[in-house]
């Protein structure tokens, strides 16, 4: 491989690394498309799951062969099959996981939490914050986790008012 391809490569790879979209395990992608061609790269996530799909539905390769040959199990082609036919190639690609939102600090729970700020006209001490987030809402929260959401959330507040 010449010095400007691999750069290439490199940057490619750094791409990917940042976009998530590294496949965790390109050492077992045997498939002869990404073994026997410069084009396809086993480190790509999407396009290994794109010909994953491609070669049963174009090729009509039995799953279990596909999903070997494209270093994933049974489980996860059906996964990448339902979700592609629901979001098309975009769905293929790595989501975030863990909650999407706050669960517990919900904008609703921070309105309470601002209008006792408001009240006192002074922010009370995150230990403050705590025993009236317990009395009033219900809800356990560490102390800087309540912090790092109302403070942010006092300031836009503050933007909005005339």
């Amino acid at each position: 491989m010449s010095s400007r391809s691999s750069r290439r490569g490199t940057q490619r790879l750094q791409a990917l690394t940042v976009a998530g979209a590294v496949h965790p395990h390109p050492d077992s992608v045997v498939d002869p498309l990404f073994r026997e061609s410069a084009f396809f790269d086993p480190n790509d996530l999407l396009q290994v799951k794109y010909e994953m799909l491609r070669s049963v539905q174009v090729g009509a390769r039995p799953v279990v062969e596909a999903a070997a040959a494209f270093g994933f199990s049974r489980p996860v082609f059906y996964v990448a099959q339902t979700v592609f036919a629901r979001e098309g190639l975009p769905g293929l690609l790595p989501h975030k996981r863990g909650p999407k939102q706050p669960h517990k600090l919900t904008d609703e729970v921070l309105e309470i939490l601002a209008a006792v700020v408001r009240e006192a006209g002074t922010m009370p001490s995150a230990e403050e914050l705590v025993l009236l987030l317990a009395d009033r809402c219900a809800i356990e929260a560490h102390p800087r986790t309540i912090v790092r959401r109302l403070i942010p959330y006092l300031q836009r507040r503050e933007k909005k008012l005339p």
